[in-house]
């Protein structure tokens, strides 16, 4: 019986759902906050996320962002947006599939046993758990880097941080939203965000003065790129 959580904002959609999942056999917890689904995950192994876009307190990707920073429990997203910009958004966040609403029982189940059935076999969502950027490599599953065949030694948050940004090479990311999706904590942690990317700056044997992978856009953020493509954009 596989363990589902289902993380839906609107209380009769998420009822009935749950009622019809739990006929169909699954063991079904429910959250109707995202800062609630993250407290459950943390608190106890899913087989499976439901993930509603639409939720009271956060965006459902954003959840699905912060999520990320400590959890690959397969996600299935569903939403009322049927864009190529929606697919975009989903994949970029790394979420297993992508459901659009309204959808039949019949389509929600043939999309988890499909996810289910991938994660068994170890093949994953729509992303690798390998992220490789240049000669940078970090191995999710393992919590392990490495630099050019050399082994870094990353504490927690450090390797959290790494691999946030790997995931999203050339992409510049605001510290504030660093601080959420990492730390996920949301006052604002600019200080702690530069405390870390200082250590790792050191561990990738580079500087904030003499960039390699890790770089600063002036009054924006940081992003992650291989060193020849930050020289091909000069």
């Amino acid at each position: 019986m596989a363990k589902v959580l289902l993380v839906a904002g609107d209380p009769s959609f998420r009822s009935a759902l749950r009622g019809c999942l739990s006929e169909a056999a699954y063991s079904v917890r429910d959250r109707g906050t995202a800062l609630g689904a993250l407290r459950a995950v943390l608190d106890e192994p899913f087989d499976l996320v439901l993930l509603d876009r639409d939720l009271p307190d956060l965006d459902g990707l954003e959840m699905l962002g912060m999520l990320r920073a400590f959890s690959e429990v397969p996600v299935v997203v569903m939403t009322a947006r049927h864009d190529d910009r929606e697919k975009a958004r989903v994949r970029g966040h790394r979420a297993a599939d992508l459901l659009v609403k309204p959808f039949s029982l019949e389509q929600l189940i043939a999309r988890m046993t499909t996810v289910l059935r991938r994660a068994a076999a170890g093949t994953g969502g729509l992303s690798s758990d390998v992220v490789r950027v240049g000669g940078l490599v970090v191995d999710a599953p393992r919590r392990r880097a490495s630099l050019d065949g050399t082994p870094i030694d990353l504490k927690r948050k450090e390797f959290d941080l790494l691999e946030f940004l790997a995931r999203r090479p050339g992409v510049v990311v605001a510290r504030d939203e660093l601080f959420r999706r990492v730390w996920l904590q949301t006052y604002r942690g600019e200080h702690t965000v530069d405390v870390h990317l200082c250590w790792l700056r050191r561990k990738l044997g580079e500087s904030a003065a003499r960039p390699r992978y890790l770089h600063t856009v002036h009054r924006v953020g940081i992003k992650l790129e291989a060193p020849e493509a930050s020289e091909a954009s000069l």
